[in-house]
């Protein structure tokens, strides 16, 4: 077992350790499920880290997915001055929330 890895998903990539809880772009995974993420990119730290060329061979990441969700309201504003243009709108963007429970190399 190593100590940290960094993963990508959802366009984004995220430093974690074995028992971080995380949110990331909603995956399609029932709530209690168990999700494994096999774009690993570093693990282990130090000198003994695993460097992927973009991805490191047969490592995987492993969590538990602990809820849905949607994050706070956004207001999207679009104007133009002296063109009598404005745009109002919200967005909320839904998440997953993940529990870290295994990194394997």
């Amino acid at each position: 077992m190593s100590d940290q890895a960094i993963i990508k998903t959802g366009g984004k990539q995220y430093r974690v350790v074995v028992g971080d809880k995380l949110r990331v772009e909603k995956l399609d995974a029932d709530v209690g499920g168990n999700v494994e993420f096999e774009e690993v990119l570093l693990v282990g730290s130090g000198a003994e880290a695993q460097v992927g060329t973009p991805l490191v061979a047969g490592a995987k990441v492993s969590g538990t997915v602990k809820a849905h969700g949607r994050g706070p309201k956004l207001i999207v504003y679009k104007f133009r001055r002296r063109k009598q243009y404005r745009r109002k709108q919200g967005h909320r963007q839904a998440y997953t929330e993940v529990e870290i429970t295994g990194i394997s190399a």
